[in-house]
């Protein structure tokens, strides 16, 4: 019995003895055997560091003269965890350490350390054991995936071209890069795409982004000059041939000696040492280059490396043909919004009008002033939101729609209501409103429309989910009036309502758009009264001044959208330029109108007019006595035409009709509408007026 105890001793003991042996001559890690005074007594490196630190070099060191050795981050952490483990006997598992060499700076390691107590059978501490697996090829993957995901989350948050290339710059800082430069073709920032084979035509290149490690001055391009990398033939090739360039040591590098003597010399100057040149193509564009560079006192790049920054160039270069497109877009609805806005705003005897407008980017805000009947005028704002060319698409199909209504000279409420109907039944064929962006979804639109009447000093307005308007009366009193807010045009159920004001002279009407609603978010709205109060009451300012005061107060920071504002001034027509009188429903008015317009148009010398307007009143007052029943206006208005008006009370609308020959009637409208500029009609608060204009001579 005791000999097979002692054979199985033995075994056990070369067993044991085969186990050491294994580890200190296979074992893939490294391995450290401390004694009780943390000095190394036995030392395995792994494959990797059997060169760089020799066992001669290692063993019998003390661990503090060993982590100084190799300039391991934090040594005292590092031996205050040996002492813990030595003291306590409880281990400590994969606890990383970056080590370095400091015989070759650009050499760097990821190593996990376990720490193990060693003791005898009978529990008697001999020391400890430390393992050490090389785990920088893990730690570099799990770098490069979260430096992919910050890249993504960062570049794709905007769609400005310098904004991306700050962010691909300052992304690759300090885990990939000590510099990074990014550079495009200039016509990118304008939204072109480059000519084919322009790339290799040497085109001039923008720089959109830089950043570096350090805060050191350095030669070269800042963000916004012109970049001078494409004079190399280096920098050349890599943006005609889309391939990237891999220098991992640019003092043994013989072909850029022989080719780029001034660009190598210029560079190694600078500290560098490695560098990728990544070219930036995207759906078959191509858009600039980025280049990385690393400094001494870092390791040197490698394949997996430049493997990095083609991922990270790729998602970049895909971000920047977006905002390449979003300009592109942008600009296009700006120059279709700029030709849709009215180029000029016609003079007005009803209000003097000033107006101002501030762009951002957006391009679906308007403003109009359209003239109507009986020498009133129409204040029209609208707001469509988004910023893409369908918006100002939007924007020209609402105008359009609105200047024709105009002409049917229907109350703001009513036109409202039929520019809602209108949206909403032909939403799939106007093509703003139909396919709106992707970004923004389908066009929405807000309007509100504002008619004045200057002989009788009263304005009416409705509101499709509009801001509502300011009035500034003569006697400093602001009132933002109170218009029940419909739904927004194409929205909900149309119910529009009308605020009827009456306006002294000199009143100033505020129109404005959401964006100067906004703009001063930290402001009430008494204080922004206040403002807006003293800048239309300025002593010596003109009513255009003002309206530009205005603007750049309440956009003392850029809005989001464009900012739009219009301000008219009231003006009344007095009684030297109306003249009004009520006829009875007799035959015999018809002589008696002729009369008071001969009488009127002498006092005013328009005697050339006399005999036109006297056919147009005959015409008209006789139509009105064969079809209404109750007493008949006549009124004469002497504005930038001569307008003559004819109210009855019958509702029955005119008929425009070219009679025959054999006819014994019906000639009547067609000649007045012959002899005379325009004509039209209009409801009326009991039946209906009929107006025609005149030019003056």
């Amino acid at each position: 019995m005791g000999s097979s105890q002692g054979a199985g001793s033995s075994a056990v003991h070369g067993l044991d003895e085969a186990v050491l042996s294994a580890l200190f001559s296979e074992f893939p890690f490294s391995l450290h055997i401390l004694d009780q005074d943390l000095r190394i007594v036995r030392f395995k490196p792994s494959t990797r560091f059997a060169r760089r630190f020799p066992v001669g070099a290692i063993a019998g060191k003390s661990l503090a003269e060993v982590l100084g050795r190799l300039q391991i981050q934090d040594p005292e952490a590092a031996e205050s965890t040996a002492r813990r483990v030595l003291d306590s006997g409880l281990p400590a598992r994969d606890i990383e350490v970056l080590v370095r060499d400091p015989q070759d700076s650009r050499f760097d390691a990821t190593m996990s350390v376990s720490w193990f107590r060693l003791h005898d059978e009978e529990g008697a501490v001999l020391g400890l054991a430390a393992v050490a697996l090389d785990v920088t090829q893990r730690t570099r993957a799990q770098s490069r995936l979260r430096l992919l995901d910050e890249a993504g989350s960062r570049l794709g948050a905007t769609l400005d071209v310098l904004g991306i290339g700050h962010e691909l710059a300052a992304v690759g800082v300090p885990d990939l890069a000590s510099i990074v430069t990014v550079d495009v073709i200039d016509s990118v920032l304008r939204g072109d795409a480059p000519e084919a084979g322009a790339a290799a035509r040497n085109p001039p290149l923008r720089r959109v982004g830089r950043a570096a490690a350090d805060d050191r001055e350095r030669d070269g391009a800042r963000v916004g000059q012109m970049s001078d990398v494409s004079l190399s033939p280096a920098y050349q090739e890599a943006l005609a041939d889309l391939r990237p360039r891999l220098i991992t040591d640019l003092d043994a590098e013989q072909e850029w000696a022989g080719r780029e003597p001034e660009l190598r010399k210029r560079l190694m100057s600078a500290g560098v040492h490695s560098l990728m040149i990544v070219p930036l193509a995207a759906r078959g564009v191509v858009l600039g280059l980025a280049c990385f560079y690393r400094l001494h006192g870092t390791t040197a790049y490698e394949q997996d490396d430049l493997t990095l920054a083609v991922q990270l160039v790729d998602r970049a270069a895909l971000c920047l043909d977006n905002a390449r497109l979003h300009t592109r877009e942008t600009s296009a609805a700006r120059i279709l919004q700029l030709g849709l806005r009215p180029p000029e705003v016609p003079a007005q005897s009803a209000v003097e009008t000033a107006h101002s407008y501030l762009p951002s980017g957006s391009a679906g805000d308007w403003f109009d002033v359209i003239p109507l009947s009986g020498a009133r005028v129409a204040l029209v704002a609208g707001d469509t939101a988004g910023r893409s060319f369908h918006a100002a698409a939007a924007m020209g199909e609402l105008r359009a729609a609105i200047g024709v209504l105009s002409d049917l000279d229907l109350p703001p409420d009513e036109q409202l209501e039929r520019l809602h109907g209108l949206v909403t039944r032909l939403g799939g064929e106007m093509r703003g409103f139909a396919q709106g962006s992707p970004e923004d979804g389908p066009v929405r639109a807000s309007c509100l429309i504002a008619m004045y009447d200057p002989v009788s000093g009263e304005c009416v307005m409705s509101s499709a989910g509009h801001p509502p308007p300011v009035v500034a009366y003569p006697d400093g009193t602001m009132e933002v009036v109170d218009i029940p807010e419909g739904p927004l045009l194409g929205r909900g159920v149309a119910r529009y309502s009308s605020v009827r004001r009456d306006l002294p002279e000199g009143s100033v009407l505020v129109l404005y758009n959401s964006a100067l609603r906004d703009a001063s978010p930290h402001t009430t709205r008494g204080e922004r009264l206040d403002r807006l109060r003293d800048e239309i009451r300025a002593e010596g300012r003109g009513l255009q001044a003002a309206c530009d005061a205005i603007l750049g107060v309440l956009t003392a920071q850029l809005p989001q959208h464009d900012a739009v504002l219009l301000l008219a001034r009231t003006q009344l027509l007095d009684s030297e330029h109306v003249a009004s009188w009520t006829l009875r429903n007799d035959p015999a008015a018809v002589a008696d109108a002729r009369g008071f317009v001969s009488a009127r148009l002498s006092s005013w010398g328009l005697g050339e007019l006399e005999f036109t307007t006297q056919l147009v009143v005959s015409e008209l007052v006789t139509n009105a006595v064969r079809y209404s029943t109750g007493s008949i206006g006549l009124r004469l208005i002497l504005d930038r035409a001569l307008i003559c008006e004819v109210t009855d009370d019958s509702s029955t609308a005119p008929q425009l009709r070219c009679a025959d020959d054999t006819d014994e009637g019906g000639r009547g409208l067609y000649i007045a509408s012959q002899i005379t500029q325009r004509w039209g009609h209009r409801p009326a608060p009991r039946g209906k007026t009929i107006w025609t204009e005149q030019a003056l001579p």
